[in-house]
């Protein structure tokens, strides 16, 4: 069974900083593709962020470019999201995912590719 709890969700106020952590237990860290998706209120989950399992490929979603970084430490079996310049629209809950990967696939960019979810994280940026 793998657990996946995110942390460091809060209130800021626009133009500011969160870090984002999701703690992972189960199996090796090291084999899983980890990802980063927000859900806003009525809105569908949507993709953020994503790093295959050795942190090589590191794709973003356009409207987080150049302001959000993912990053993952494999030997502490944590992935985090770093936001900073956040704006009003980041707002939502952030949800991290993991898909077992042993086979070395990309990191998916889809909400399907991924297996198991963590509960969530509540980001609120004030304007």
């Amino acid at each position: 069974q793998v657990q996946l709890v995110e942390s460091g969700g809060g209130l800021v106020q626009a133009g500011g900083s969160l870090r984002l952590s999701c703690a992972v237990s189960g199996r090796s860290f090291s084999t899983y593709t980890m990802g980063w998706f927000r859900q806003a209120p009525g809105k569908e989950r949507e993709f953020v962020a994503a790093i295959s399992d050795s942190g090589g490929s590191t794709p973003l979603a356009d409207s987080v470019k150049g302001r959000f970084t993912i990053s993952r430490d494999n030997a502490k079996g944590t992935m985090y999201l770093q936001m900073n310049s956040l704006k009003p629209e980041d707002t939502a809950v952030y949800y991290c995912a993991a898909d077992y990967n042993p086979y070395g696939r990309g990191p998916g960019l889809v909400a399907y590719d991924y297996d198991w979810w963590g509960q969530g994280t509540q980001v609120t940026v004030s304007s």
